[in-house]
Order: C-alpha cells, then structure tokens, then sequence
C-alpha cells in the first residue's frame, strides 16, 4: 500500500511509476516478447520509458505548484533492524526531477532509435534473437538509474549506483563473444569486465563514504545527514573531508575522472544506443549527480572542492588531447564525454551546480545527438560495405575509385575485415548521407560552444564561476575547450568532406526515419537548450536552487548572475561577456586550424596525419592514449596476474597442492598407515597379542592331551589318586 507524506495537490503519488513503468516493459517482453514482433518489442520498450517521463513530467509541474518545495513519498519499509529503520522513500525536489528528467527524456530517444538500429545490427551481426534481450536490459538501465536519482538515501541512491553498474556490464559486452566487425573475439567481453572491475573499485570509495557517514552521523537518510553537516564539519572537519574525498573516488569511476577514467572508452564496444545512453543519460552522470545531492556537504570544506575541481580540471584537458589523436569516431566522442564530465565535475566542484547540472542537462541533448549520428554514419558505411559485397566492386571510374589505406583497415577485397567506424574509412559522406551530415553538425557546434546552441550557454557558465573564483581551473578548463573545437572540426572535415577514402563510404546510404527523427528532437534541444538558462532569467538556476538552497547549500550561479549590482561592464546578466567572448575566439581559432590541416586539403586514402608530421611524438602520445593503458598494464594489471600467477602456481600448486597435500597430509597418512600403525600396532601390538594367546592355546592343548591317552588303567589311576587326595584332605581337615 502506498503511504504518503505529501501534499494533496499535483501527482507525487505517481512518484513510484517512473520505476514501475519500465519494470513492468521488461517483465512483458522477457514474458511474451517471444511471441512478438520487433516493432511491438522496440515500441513496447520505449513506450515504458516514454511513460516515465510523462510521470516525470507531471512531477515537475507539481513541483512547480508547490514552488519547488521538496516532496516525500513514503513507499514501503525497507529495512527495519531494532531502532534502525530505513524506508524506500521517493524523493521528489528540483535536483531529482531534472535528473528524471534527462534520463527517461533523452533514454526514450535513444529506445526509439535502438528499434531501428537494432533491427540493421542483429542482421549484421547474424543473431536475430538477441532484439528482445537488448530492450530488456535498456529498460533495466533506466530502472535502476531512476533509482539512483529518486532515492530519499544514500543506500537507496546505491542500490542504483551499482544497478547501472551492472547494466552497463550487460549492454557493453552484449556481443560478448565477437568483436564490433562480428568476428569472434573476446574484446567486447573484456570491455565489459574492464568496466565492471573499474567501477568496483569506484564503489569502494563510495562504500567507505557510506560507512563513515552512518558512524558519525548515525543515518544515510539524506534529510538527517544534510542537518548535521555543519556541526560536524565544525567539530571534526577530518571527518567530513574524509567522506568528500572518498565520494570523490566513486565519482571518479561512474564520472570516468582520473584516474579510473580508462573503461569508458572501451565502452564503446557496446552498440552505439548503448553508447549515447551511457555516455548522455545514465550511467556517467551518476557522480555529478552525487556531488550536487551532496552540495551541504561539500560547502563546508573548501580544500576537498578545490581537490574535487582540479580532478575534474585535469581530466577534461587530458581526454581532450587524447581525443585529438583518435581516428575511431566513437572513440572519439568517448575522450570527448570524459573531457565534458572533466567540466562538470569541476564545475560542482567550485561549487557552481547549478553550472554543472546545467552542463549536464545541455551535454546530454548534445552529445546522445552525436553517438547517435555516429551510429547513423557506421550504419551507412555497413550498407555500403553490404551492398558492395552483393553487387561487386565501386561503379566508379578506376582512376576515382579510392584503394585501400596502408594502416590496414578498409581492403577493398570484401571477404576481409572492414570498420565501419574507423575515420580513416570515411570521407564524402556530406553528400552520401545529408540529413546525418547536417544533425551531426549541430551537435559538433553544439559541443565546441559556438553561439547560439546550448554549448555555449552551459560550458561559458562554467568557465565564467572558474575565472573568479579559481583561475588555475579556468586556464586548464579554456584549454580543453580549446580542444574540443579543435577535434570536432578535425572529425568532421575528415568524415564528412572529401572524397571517399573507400567503396563502402562511396556507396553509403542515408539511415530511415525510425533513426534520424530522434536525431532531429536532440538536433533541436541542442540549438534552443540554452533557454534554460538565459542570462537575467536564470530559470534552471532558480529552479535548481529551490533544493540546493533549501539544503542549506550556498548555489554559486555564476559568480555576477547573483551580485548584478557589483559586477563590471563586460558582464550583463549573469553572461561573461570576456569569458565568453575568449572561449567563443578559441573555438573559432581551434575550428579554423583544423580547416587548414584537414579541410582545405582533406586526406586521401593512406595519407599520413597531417599533425603526426608537425606534432611527431606528441601527436603519437595522443594517439596512443599518452600510454595510459600500457602504465596501468605495467603497474596494476601485468602485477595482478604476476601475483595471481604466483598464488596459483607457487602457492596453490607448489605449496597447497605438491607440498601441504601430497607430501604433507597424504604423505604423514601414508607414514601413519605404512610405518605406526602396519608395522608397529597392528603387525607388533594387535598380531603379538593375538598370536601369543593362540600359542598358550596351542601348548595347553598339548599338556592336556597327554592326560587323554586312552588307556582305562590310566583312566582308573587318576579316579584312585584323585580318591587319596580327597581323603588324605579329608583326615588332614
């Protein structure tokens, strides 16, 4: 039964259908989804998510009603432990409904286009079967994320942590035995126990966060703990950046920040929905989620923000340089999500939540749109390759027609292994693919923080908090935007412009609707997302700050946006008009720069990098990840199995079984048995004593048996000698 401590007016009741709605889709389709079609396993799936977010919809109107007071709704006893009782509440604020928001908004997007693209990957893939068990685990992804975002506590909040944690486990090695091409491989199962493993040890950090807040504030319930952060912060200051820095390290593995930021480009081995929905809705804005629910926490210690926004600081500008070195498309976007979370992390961090939420909200419009463009471009690069291998070769001239690159992918003889995702395969897809080309556009303008789109907005925001309060993060955070322009220019002009650098690019054909009318939705939240937020207006900031100020949490927004009468010149409503102005003159430079090393003159089939020959090294550090992944192979990995090889062979074969086993407990067995007790108690002992009874035995029965020698007279003898005796004691007596 449903109990409730909210008011009569709005919908919070519905509160518990933003989980029960995708539940119940799951459950239908692991039921009867064999009995049904494709089309009603997608649009079943994608109706439960798309009911969610009807609900959370209607919770933010009734939010709105009550302005923006925080709501409780009572679902059941969870745990109940003598006077410990912790409930499965439902937390309805502003901070969660954005989240609900975001996930189950964007997450019904990316279901819908799955249908879609599911449909074309099952059949390249060969596996029709695999459809239905797709949905069900998105499904499951957004259950659990709506846990993680509606829990009233921090168990509940980490039920779903570690719910997400598995689903990305499932959906990253979903072809668990076969490679991204459908060759069999173990590489996407490796991704996927990469992931798992990293974020185990991310979890530890937030199980020891958990574990000293209970002791020292006696409860997770986010309402109690919130009351007494100042007075602990007061008393033990220790205390409460011990809890801060270890959530620091849970953010760092579900936020991908250095350094547990290596498993989220091996994510992308899973499907490209599993991509955008990973790296958009879900999973990584699991720990910018965490800080701003934890900002009452965060504001009394001012060492563990600074700490907190340097991480952040620092990882956006290192997967950013990274990024610029990649020829993957996703992966590409991999290192640019890890460099945006780098800002939002940084961003709450300083204490600007509002800032970072808001940065999240814009990333997810944006860059759900570029995975999935991306997916829309390796899908044309499939049909191309598809249709060369059913119809032969390019139709082009000989002299047009593009060969295949030295670097050893895109051979055009197609009983070979071909990437549809590798750039290098690319190029001339702006006229192959038109509406993929434009929507890809917006979303790369998008993300480098050109003017007008939601970018520019969310990021400028950001960087305006870091130029006032923290000028070391502004530099590192202006850098990567720097980046970040320049890398998405450099993706662009390589895969939409030139020539095609390979038949299937020359032949690759635009995706259905079913895929670019979702991308057209995100295309538009990414131009008008910036509304949200618009100078003087501050609506997200106020929105948001209904929770984070009612917690007792001071929301930074953007340093002038609250002190207009203070502020100089150049800042007009809250906007940087310098902040902004510089970022937006970089992202202008970095775009120009990769114009004139890969637009002006695009690369043709096997040609060098143009930066390789001006950068060398360097340009190979990003390349190859800066090394990254061989260090923690050098370091960690290689000494785990070193060490696993040392248990196993020394201590567990050697020792426990060569030595403990057989020389130890079946040799003093056999020692016992052979030796102590065949030779000495049983052949010594037991034997003698039995052996010597048979022998009095034996030399009784010979005294005796002279006395039966048959003879009466001998017989009559004895009877008269026995007569004497007995007399002779008689007369004696």
């Amino acid at each position: 039964m449903l109990l409730s401590e909210v008011t009569n007016t709005g919908f919070f009741n519905l509160a518990p259908w933003i989980i029960f709605s995708p539940v119940i889709g799951l459950l239908v389709n692991i039921i009867y989804g064999g009995r049904m079609g494709e089309k009603a396993i997608g649009w079943l799936a994608s109706a439960a998510s798309g009911l969610a977010f009807g609900v959370s919809v209607l919770l933010a109107v009734s939010l709105s009603g009550v302005h923006g007071e925080a709501q409780v709704v009572l679902f059941a006893d969870w745990i109940r432990i003598g006077e410990l009782n912790i409930p499965w509440n439902f937390r309805v604020d502003t901070l969660s409904v954005t989240m609900m928001l975001v996930v189950s908004g964007v997450g019904t997007l990316i279901h819908i286009y799955a249908i879609g693209y599911m449909h074309e990957d099952v059949r390249f893939k060969n596996d029709l079967g695999r459809y239905r068990r797709f949905f069900v685990f998105f499904n499951l992804f957004i259950v659990m994320m709506m846990i993680l975002v509606s829990g009233d506590s921090y168990l509940m909040l980490f039920v779903g942590w570690e719910g997400v944690g598995l689903c990305s486990f499932l959906l990253i090695g979903f072809w668990y035995e076969m490679d991204t091409l459908g060759r069999p491989s173990w590489a996407n199962s490796n991704a996927a126990k990469k992931a798992f493993i990293v974020n185990r040890i991310g979890d530890l950090g937030f199980i020891l966060a958990a574990m000293t807040m209970f002791w020292y504030f006696g409860s997770l319930q986010f309402g109690e703990v919130f009351a007494q952060a100042e007075e602990i912060a007061a008393h033990q200051p220790l205390v409460m950046i011990a809890i801060t820095l270890f959530m620091l390290i849970g953010v760092a593995g579900k936020s991908a920040q250095i350094p547990l930021y290596v498993w989220l480009p091996d994510a992308m081995a899973g499907p490209t929905p599993v991509s955008a929905l990973i790296h958009a809705a879900t999973m990584v804005t699991a720990g910018i989620y965490l800080v701003a629910r934890s900002a009452p926490l965060y504001v009394t210690v001012p060492n563990a923000q600074y700490i907190v926004a340097l991480v952040g600081a620092v990882t956006a500008l290192c997967a950013a340089t990274i990024a610029v070195g990649q020829y993957d498309i996703k992966k590409v976007l991999a290192y640019s999500t890890i460099s945006q979370l780098g800002f939002m992390v940084a961003a709450v961090g300083m204490g600007a939540f509002a800032a970072g939420m808001f940065h999240l909200v814009t990333h997810a419009f944006f860059k759900a749109l570029l995975f999935l463009s991306a997916g829309s471009v390796i899908l044309g690069l499939e049909r191309g390759h598809h249709h060369l291998a059913h119809h032969g070769k390019s139709e082009m001239p000989a002299e047009a027609a593009p060969t295949p690159p030295k670097y050893g992918h895109g051979s055009s003889s197609h009983n070979e292994a071909f990437d549809p995702g590798d750039m290098r395969n690319m190029g001339g897809l702006r006229k192959t693919m038109p509406v993929t080309f434009w929507l890809y556009l917006i979303g790369s303008l998008a993300l480098a923080g050109i003017f007008p789109l939601a970018g520019f907005w969310s990021k400028d925001e950001i960087l305006a908090d870091a130029q006032l309060h923290y000028p070391l993060v502004y530099i590192l955070l202006t850098i990567a935007a720097f980046f970040t322009a320049f890398y998405m220019g450099r993706q662009n002009w390589m895969v939409f412009f030139g020539k095609a650098r390979h038949d299937a690019a020359a032949h690759a054909e635009e995706s259905p609707k079913i895929i670019t009318v979702p991308l057209m939705v995100l295309a538009g939240l990414s131009i008008l997302g910036g509304a949200l937020n618009l100078p003087y207006l501050h609506t997200f900031t106020h929105w948001l700050g209904y929770t984070l100020g009612g917690e007792g949490a001071e929301v930074v927004a953007e340093g002038a946006a609250h002190a207009v009468e203070a502020a100089p010149w150049y800042v007009l409503g809250g906007l940087n008009l310098a902040v902004a102005g510089l970022s937006t003159v970089l992202a202008l430079a970095a775009i120009y720069i990769s114009w004139i090393l890969y637009g002006r003159k695009p690369l043709t089939h096997g040609q060098i990098d143009p930066l390789k020959k001006m950068l060398g090294p360097i340009f190979t550090g990003m390349e190859r990840k800066w090394l990254v992944d061989e260090i923690y192979w050098a370091l960690f990995v290689d000494r785990y199995v070193d060490v696993s090889r040392f248990l196993a062979d020394v201590i567990d074969w050697r020792f426990w079984h060569d030595w403990f086993h057989d020389k130890f407990i079946a040799g003093t067995y056999n020692w016992l048995s052979n030796i102590a007790l065949d030779k000495v108690i049983d052949t010594r002992g037991i034997d003698a004593f039995f052996n010597g009874l048979g022998e009095m035995t034996k030399q009784a029965s010979a005294s005796l048996r002279r006395l039966q020698n048959g003879f009466v007279r001998s017989y009559a003898l004895a009877v008269l000698f026995g007569v004497v005796v007995i007399l002779g004691y008689l007369l004696i007596r």
